[in-house]
């Protein structure tokens, strides 16, 4: 992936995507629009094309005459995992342990989601112990 830390604008365009397409460009601009950011449309296009110049999104021909489809060419599962390691070098000087602490700090985390995650360390747990 060539730019893996979209700007914010082109994280929002990902994230409609990425729940569905492909999309021309309009309905990506209207689903921004429903998502309270207004956009013309040559903005939306402008953004599409660096991003698929930046391989984020891939133009696709359309099946009947309509404009150009967009497609994500990156996951977002993809993004979110290096951004958040980009973020941890950058903020935290890569320590894991410093961005879950400040997660603690500046979550509110209910019963439940504590539940959930203390399974998720137990089980990093166990498989640190099997190595």
């Amino acid at each position: 992936m060539a730019n893996a830390n979209p700007s914010e604008l082109e994280l929002l365009i990902l994230k409609v995507i990425w729940e569905q397409s492909p999309l021309t460009a309009r309905q990506i601009r209207e689903s921004l629009e429903s998502r309270g950011r207004v956009l013309a449309h040559t903005s939306v296009i402008t953004m599409l094309q660096r991003m698929a110049e930046k391989k984020l999104v891939e133009q696709v021909s359309p099946e009947s005459g309509k404009g150009f489809l967009f497609a994500p060419l990156v996951a977002a599962d993809e993004v979110s995992n290096h951004m958040l390691r980009d973020l941890v070098h950058r903020v935290f000087d890569g320590s894991a342990e410093a961005v879950v602490e400040s997660l603690f700090d500046v979550s509110d985390l209910n019963e439940e989601s504590l539940k959930r995650l203390r399974k998720t360390f137990n089980q990093r747990m166990r498989e640190h112990k099997n190595e």
